[in-house]
């Protein structure tokens, strides 16, 4: 069962139909037979009629329980994989360049048979493991659990990519954690059993897990936007949103948008939406929303807007391949990108408390003793020894390209 302690069962028997009938999720969520190839026709004409309309690719939900072998005989499902490479080439066939998004929480040795060796399956996947585990390291400033998590999801086909996110619609999922990371997740981020959905996870926003506190929500965005693959922004995070705990489950993190200080936030017209605008509270609409956002210099949707321009400029993020750099201090992760003779390196200091770090920047090269802060001015020169001598303060983090602004000039062909 996907929801333990609300859902009771995964069958249903139904009155008028005089049948049982599978639900993977809640009873009034029934599954499909996707199996049946007359299932599979009409999800087809249903990604037409979407890509019709302009839509540029799918977030494909619960990709397991969707490819997975279903019915009263079945105790272990079956995946069945050529069902995403079916998807795949219609989608491909009636618009060349969209793409899908697969939300597979699977376990790092399987994720290739979402991709497909060829990488003819998932175009994108969510990063589940690197997740779980970043969550772990914000909670105890532990970045050696996290470096494992990005090797072992390192693997992956040249056209697929993985997908970074932080917080998304659903609660944060800890399972794959080991107790005592989950426990320590919990007491640093949902201490309250009110914070926490069924036994697994946090059902709470990113800024009120974080206490609001603007320096923690900037490394967090950091990472987002320098680990390994293709940052996904849930809305309303570029804010700084908050929740509402009154409602139920994983209602509490989806409430209307925050646009304004217009009724129900400038979200609706209607009297009563679905689900009430945040309206309490420092996280209220008249408090935090893009309209007043927007005039704000120093606002968090104007940092986040600088913060997304300049990773369109360091494309070695999601092209190249990363390496950890050697670092003697836990508490502080370093990544170097190398893509077409040009190198990027981010610094993230995951402590409450400023550092000094020493460190190599692990490239021969003559331009390695050049590192130039893309965010500030705390460049930095190598000493004698090749080695850089940084100052961190608590939750700092440094953005460098190695060897000077004139990389175009430098970068060479595919």
């Amino acid at each position: 069962m996907v929801f333990p302690g609300v859902q009771k069962s995964t069958w249903t028997y139904d009155s008028v139909a005089k049948e049982w009938y599978f639900h993977r999720f809640y009873d009034f969520q029934p599954d499909l037979n996707t199996e049946n190839p007359e299932v599979q026709a009409e999800i087809l004409k249903i990604m037409g009629f979407w890509i019709q309309l302009g839509v540029c690719g799918f977030r494909m939900d619960a990709v397991p329980f969707v490819i997975g072998t279903k019915g009263p005989d079945v105790k272990k499902p079956r995946e069945q994989y050529n069902m995403l490479r079916e998807f795949r080439e219609f989608l491909q066939w009636r618009v060349g360049d969209s793409m899908i998004l697969a939300e597979a929480n699977v376990l790092p040795q399987t994720d290739m048979q979402y991709f497909g060796d060829d990488g003819d399956r998932m175009h994108m996947m969510f990063n589940f493991q690197v997740n779980q585990n970043l969550f772990y390291a914000l909670a105890t400033a532990d970045t050696g659990p996290l470096i494992k998590a990005m090797q072992k999801t390192e693997k992956r086909p040249a056209s697929a990519q993985w997908g970074i996110f932080l917080r998304n619609h659903d609660e944060l999922d800890l399972g794959r954690l080991t107790d005592k990371q989950r426990q320590s997740v919990f007491e640093a981020f949902g201490p309250n059993k009110h914070d926490q959905l069924y036994g697994r996870g946090i059902r709470r926003r990113l800024a009120p897990m974080l206490g609001g506190e603007r320096r923690r929500l900037e490394l967090a965005y950091s990472l987002m936007f320098t680990l390994p693959g293709t940052p996904v922004l849930r809305y309303g995070d570029e804010l700084g949103m908050g929740d509402d705990l009154s409602l139920l489950e994983r209602e509490c993190s989806r409430t209307p948008m925050q646009w304004s200080t217009e009724p129900h936030g400038g979200f609706t017209k209607s009297e009563k939406p679905v689900l009430p605008v945040i309206s309490d509270g420092p996280y209220s609409f008249e408090h935090l929303n893009a309209a007043e956002q927007r005039r704000d210099p120093n606002s968090m949707l104007n940092w986040m807007e600088r913060i997304i321009r300049m990773r369109k400029e360091v494309p070695e993020v999601g092209w190249g391949d990363f390496e950890v750099v050697k670092l003697n201090t836990p508490s502080v992760l370093g990544i170097r990108y190398d893509w077409r003779n040009n190198s990027v390196l981010f610094l993230h200091n995951f402590a409450a408390e400023p550092c000094e770090i020493e460190f190599a920047s692990g490239l021969k090269d003559e331009r390695a003793g050049l590192l130039i802060d893309l965010l500030g001015t705390d460049h930095s020169k190598a000493n004698e020894d090749g080695k850089h001598c940084v100052c961190l303060e608590g939750y700092g983090y440094r953005w460098y390209r190695v060897g000077g602004l004139d990389y175009l000039l430098n970068r060479t062909e595919f």
